[in-house]
């Protein structure tokens, strides 16, 4: 039976890509291999440990204080809840990485919020 013009590109194509599994797998092999002696030596040259521990001994704190009041929660729909939470996650993590981090509060913490934070993210009780 005669192969049409687009099934001989498609096998032609097929065995390449066949006949290159072995060099394809080499290079991810040697580039996974590279990527780990970098992080070695990053490590070893960084002795003192972590770069953001490091960071942040030099942090100052600011005088700033940042107050999130939670009390409106019951008026939220889980879904604005559920965003809240988000929005709260992101603020905490970015002021622990700040180098003037302000003081962070939140009040009123209870009704659907808190049962969504139990739920979604129980690290949430060992904030600072």
């Amino acid at each position: 039976e005669p192969m049409s013009k687009r099934q001989r590109k498609k096998l032609l194509k097929q065995k390449q890509w066949e006949e290159q599994k072995d060099l394809r797998r080499q290079k991810r092999k040697e580039k996974r291999q590279k990527r780990k002696l970098e992080r070695q030596s990053k490590l070893d040259s960084n002795s003192e440990g972590n770069e953001r521990k490091r960071m942040r001994r030099e942090v100052v704190p600011s005088t700033l204080r940042l107050i999130v009041d939670c009390s409106f929660d019951d008026l939220m729909v889980l879904k604005d809840v559920k965003k809240l939470h988000k929005q709260i996650q992101r603020c905490y993590a970015e002021n622990r990485k700040a180098f003037h981090p302000v003081q962070f509060y939140l009040t009123s913490h209870g009704g659907q919020l808190k049962s969504n934070m139990n739920e979604n993210d129980k690290g949430w009780v060992n904030w600072k």
